[in-house]
């Protein structure tokens, strides 16, 4: 009767398969557990979604990105014969309405119950990583949520990062330049935004593992202070400051934004602005205006989502969005560059250029997933295959975010705001001049 059974599911998951496959014109196939493929003519080494045997079952029970990332980071699913790149690549033409027209709900029904009816769904097992979802975000750059996300262990990011560890959109002067180099160009490109000049004290605001202020320090001559709540990244950091000699010129601190005093000739924010949260905006630009000198130049750096009708449509996040937020980078939320400039002016800061880098961080994001593709063993061993499985989907998710423009970033030179001229070069030559 066993065997009935299992050929009952295995008949009732291929009728289903069949037709989505013929449906929506894939051009990838499906294996089942049992080693069958859909369709059967599928090349041994084709493009196809591997199922285990209860993916089926829970994905028809409760549809959506979730259940995806819960089945795929525990190996239930599994693409095979190529990346998750080229699945995207290879993703249906056909959308929406169209799909919904195309599919026969009654065909899908019949053969669906056996799977749905069946008692052999078991339940995720990604609580553990779920670290997030039930936090209070109110309070702003939680210390816990930096940790998840950061603390996950320095031997891990050198694996897919660049050699200064620099985990922030690269800039691409050629879009066949290396990480190394568009990363070092990164660095040159902010310094140079903020006319760095010798014996300036500069503050970086969640300075990762120091790159920055370490740059500023060695070619610009500047004294730099990093603040992080990572304290992974503060170790590393301080190791890095003493290795190049630069004790006097630099210093990282383990402490929140708002708790730092004194004044700053200039001020960047890189890629930390995305944990401070929709709901905290008004502390941090105070924060940042009140430690920032009269005409000090300040550089915003951030993620960007496109810009709705109103707010409360831009609050609304998609499920892609979720589950980034779920699974990776517990408290994460970005706004849209109108809300920025917006925010800037309305806390004191003119803004004098703002510049999109949307392709550099698809680029960016695209060779940290294929650098850490290319070690895998050596991230499961540091990580566990579960949370790797998660990483790689989520470095390569927001590299296709980047790629189709649903998702963007931005960085923005503005000035605190005073009478009079602002003091800055009269066109953006010096920028691009070395």
């Amino acid at each position: 009767m066993a065997g009935n059974s299992e050929d009952r599911l295995i008949s009732s998951a291929t009728a289903v398969l069949t037709h989505i496959h013929e449906a929506l014109e894939l051009e990838f196939g499906f294996e089942l557990w049992d080693g069958s493929r859909v369709p059967p003519e599928l090349p041994e080494n084709g493009m196809r979604i591997a199922l285990g045997q209860t993916a089926l079952t829970q994905l028809l029970r409760r549809p959506g990105i979730k259940t995806v990332v819960d089945l795929y980071s525990e190996g239930r699913i599994d693409p095979r014969g190529g990346t998750i790149f080229d699945f995207a690549d290879k993703r249906p033409k056909v959308k929406g309405r169209e799909i919904r027209k195309r599919l026969k709900k009654t065909l899908l029904l019949k053969n669906a119950l056996p799977l749905l009816l069946g008692s052999n769904a078991v339940k995720g097992q990604t609580d553990g990583l779920d670290a997030g979802r039930a936090a209070d975000r109110s309070s702003g750059s939680r210390k816990d949520d930096i940790a998840f996300h950061y603390d996950v262990s320095n031997d891990f990011y050198r694996l897919f990062l660049d050699p200064e560890m620099v985990y922030t959109c690269a800039y691409f002067t050629d879009w066949s330049n290396d990480l190394a180099t568009a990363q070092k160009d990164k660095l040159d490109m902010i310094c140079r935004k903020l006319r760095l000049k010798p014996g300036e004290r500069m503050l970086d605001i969640g300075c990762g593992w120091g790159a920055l202020i370490c740059h500023a320090a060695e070619h610009y001559g500047v004294n730099a202070v990093g603040v992080t709540l990572a304290e992974e990244q503060l170790k590393l950091a301080e190791e890095r400051i003493k290795e190049r000699g630069l004790e006097d010129k630099v210093s990282v601190k383990l402490i929140d934004y708002r708790e730092m005093d004194g004044k700053f000739d200039k001020i960047s924010s890189i890629g930390m602005f995305e944990a401070v949260g929709l709901d905290n905006y008004d502390n941090y630009f105070q924060s940042v205006h009140r430690l920032l000198k009269p005409r000090g130049l300040y550089l915003h750096h951030a993620i960007t989502r496109r810009g709705k009708k109103d707010l409360k449509a831009f609050r609304r996040k998609k499920p892609e969005y979720q589950a980034l937020v779920r699974y990776i980078f517990p408290g994460g939320e970005v706004d849209h560059i109108g809300w920025t400039l917006t925010n800037l002016e309305a806390h004191g800061f003119e803004v004098h250029d703002v510049e999109a880098w949307r392709e550099h961080y698809a680029r960016t994001t695209r060779l940290w997933a294929e650098n850490l593709m290319a070690v895998k063993d050596a991230a499961i061993a540091e990580i566990g295959e579960e949370k790797y499985r998660l990483w790689l989907a989520y470095l390569i998710g927001v590299s296709l975010g980047f790629e189709r423009g649903s998702i963007g970033i931005f960085q923005t030179v503005t000035s605190r705001r005073t009478k009079g001229l602002s003091g800055m070069p009269p066109t953006r030559e010096d920028l691009y001049r070395k």
